[in-house]
């Protein structure tokens, strides 16, 4: 049951340590375009180098 006295509040404390992460991520603009990111993925936008035909 001691081990409990760390545990609690070390699980108290990760979970505010991740709450404030997510907050941020939202203030920060992080999920404002979720559709782009997944077209962005996919696209083709590389160019490939033109051959020479000497």
């Amino acid at each position: 049951m001691e081990v409990m006295v760390i545990l609690v509040p070390l699980a108290l404390g990760l979970g505010l340590v991740g709450l404030l992460g997510f907050l941020w991520s939202l203030k920060s603009g992080q999920y404002d375009d979720l559709e782009g990111a997944g077209w962005r993925a996919i696209a083709d936008d590389d160019q490939l180098p033109e051959r020479r035909t000497d």
